[in-house]
């Protein structure tokens, strides 16, 4: 396949210079060749073009030697001058061509509507109906209209068209009212998308498919599933597009059960060997917390390319494992895959979160130095995260300020979280204060500097900062933890007496903190309830985060021989990593926590993380 891409490539560059730049030689030897196959090599010229100097070579030999209206040959020129971006050689090139057809407005609307022109497609339009001929839309017209719609998150130009549809009788055609379907549902109208839908007398694959996505985009990936069950019922086998909609439902509802059974029907459809959609199970299943079954995944997939080395790699590095993420990135240069910028950003990240400062700096450096990829923005957040994180707080300040680019919000979060890690109120004032500009209405960011002030004794100005979030509005994010069980997810929060089974959890807790307090003589820490209360409280408080319940629940519910998978929203705190640890040695059970950074796994009393987090 790769030998026939090159052939095609070298073959174009041939018939360009041959016939471009040869002379008048070989105008005379085309004399003797049919005039399509003339027309075919120009056409193919057209679409390879890469500059616009090289589009304007051929627009003479073009206007030199055939008409513009041969094999549409000029709208395929104006087609070519808006995709490399010169609107106004496009607009002036159309106005000279005479006998205009639909064809040949549709080329304009469908080049204004690809650089997401939306406005610019309304007034060809209108222009295209007022016209003489008083030309009326067809479905190669409402498609690339509906199309700019979407990019444009336009609603009543949405409608508009919508009525315009109607009207041009094109509203059978399943292609345009799927396009309709996924315009009204990202702009977040599912009524109408179902309307549709339903309505529709016939419906392909792409409608099922597209009904999948909406919904999930809408928070909906319940009813997504419902969906494609329902596809497969009424006789429609899955695509790629099918599977990789569904594993991103599957990430939505967190199942790792349901993600096993996607994975038997992948193979039994015969999609195990499509790297697409492996690359995309292997995703899934390390953010599930699977990371061995991500592996074995990858170990499967026969030669795999860049695409799947990098999602390797980031699961490795989302998981903590910073060791086994250098030896995949050392492999994959070996087996001659060429990292890219998102490659080393998973690898910057490996190495922070597993505290290798050195391989970290060594990598930063290679980056530039061996593979020519400047750094980024990300990279530079990742810098900072790792210094920040090894205590080096004034050389992740130092960087910032030597960066060659505006410093982003991420890459002053990264400073600001090692500064709670370490205390430091000065230098995370000044993080905060700059992420107060870029990023005024994030709540995040006051509560972050909050409780930097708290864990320093700073109550004032905790509740300083507390108060100004109730002044614009913000609103602190609860904590909760997730725990799948019985083909079902259930949600813990702080405190939670919700839950059908609250007693027998609640009664396992307490004989949990019985365990550790006479076995390992564990004591709370306190100095994690970032609130002005007396000990006694303060020690209730923490004992009762989601987490603690969450894993209470697991130990009464997970077999001993699972592992008990916990997802929580935000960041896992000092005790509970504690607790998970002293937990999963004294029940001999491991523990696998993904808070909103990272994967924590617990076994035998120890995490992954090496406490560095």
């Amino acid at each position: 396949m790769i030998k026939a891409n090159v052939y095609s490539c070298s073959k174009l560059r041939f018939l360009y210079h041959r016939t471009f730049l040869s002379g008048p030689s070989f105008v005379q030897e085309r004399d003797s060749r049919s005039l399509d196959a003339f027309v075919s090599s120009l056409i193919a010229s057209i679409n390879s073009c890469v500059s616009v100097d090289q589009c304007r070579s051929l627009h003479c030999k073009i206007v030199k030697n055939v008409s513009y209206r041969h094999g549409f040959i000029g709208d395929q020129l104006v087609g070519c001058y808006l995709r490399l971006g010169h609107d106004v050689c496009a607009e002036k090139l159309f106005d000279e061509m005479p006998d205009r057809d639909l064809v040949s407005w549709n080329s304009l609307i469908s080049g204004y509507s690809g650089r997401g022109y939306l406005g610019k497609c309304f007034e060809v339009l209108l222009r295209m109906m007022r016209s003489e001929v008083g030309l009326r839309p067809n479905e190669v017209t409402c498609l690339s209209m509906i199309s700019a719609c979407v990019h444009g998150g336009s609603k009543e130009e949405g409608r508009c068209l919508h009525g315009l549809v109607m009207k041009s009788g094109v509203l059978e055609e399943v292609k345009v009212v799927n396009a309709l379907i996924n315009w009204y549902g990202k702009t977040g109208d599912l009524t109408a998308s179902c309307k549709l839908f339903g309505d529709l007398s016939v419906k392909n694959l792409v409608s099922w498919n597209t009904m999948i996505v909406i919904h999930l985009q809408d928070g909906l990936a319940d009813e997504g599933l419902v969906y494609f069950n329902m596809s497969r019922r009424v006789g429609h086998k899955p695509d790629q597009a099918t599977f990789l909609s569904v594993l991103r439902v599957c990430e939505a509802v967190g199942v790792v059960r349901l993600a096993q059974g996607i994975h038997g029907l992948i193979m039994f459809c015969g999609f195990n060997a499509n790297k697409c959609i492996t690359t995309a199970l292997l995703d899934l299943y390390a953010k599930l917390g699977k990371l061995e079954d991500s592996s074995t995944v990858f170990r499967e997939i026969t030669s795999p390319d860049s695409m799947a080395w990098t999602a390797m790699l980031a699961a490795y590095a989302t998981h903590g494992y910073g060791r086994d993420a250098i030896k995949h990135f050392e492999l994959m240069v070996h087996y001659g895959i060429s990292p890219d910028h998102v490659a080393f950003t998973h690898l910057l990240n490996a190495c922070s979160h597993a505290g290798l400062v050195e391989e970290g700096k060594h990598y930063f450096e290679t980056m530039s130095k061996r593979y020519r990829i400047e750094p980024r923005l990300d990279h530079y957040s990742c810098m900072v995260d790792l210094m920040g994180r090894s205590g080096h707080l004034q050389d992740a300040y130092g960087l910032i300020k030597e960066m060659p680019m505006e410093p982003s919000s991420g890459v002053w979060g990264a400073l600001l979280g090692a500064c709670r890690v370490y205390k430091d109120t000065q230098l995370g004032t000044k993080a905060a204060e700059r992420l107060f500009e870029l990023e005024p209405c994030d709540g995040r960011n006051y509560v972050m500097l909050s409780n930097i002030y708290s864990a320093s004794g700073l109550w004032k100005d905790a509740s300083r900062i507390r108060n100004l979030m109730k002044q614009k509005g913000l609103v602190r994010a609860s904590g909760c933890s997730y725990i799948e069980h019985g083909n079902k997810v259930h949600k813990f929060v702080v405190g939670d007496w919700s839950h059908p089974e609250s007693e027998k959890i609640q009664k396992k807790l307490k004989e949990i903190r019985k365990k550790m307090k006479s076995e390992l003589g564990f004591k709370s820490k306190t100095e994690f309830v970032l609130h002005d209360v007396d000990e006694d409280v303060k020690e209730e408080m923490i004992n009762q985060h989601s987490e603690k319940i969450a894993m209470a629940f697991g130990l009464l519910v997970i077999s001993p021989i699972e592992p008990i998978i916990i997802r929580k929203n935000l960041r896992i705190c000092g005790d509970c990593h504690e607790t998970a640890k002293a937990i999963s040695l004294i029940e001999q059970r491991r523990l696998i926590i993904r808070d909103s950074k990272r994967f924590h796994h617990f076994s035998q009393g120890s995490c992954s993380c090496k406490d560095y987090w």
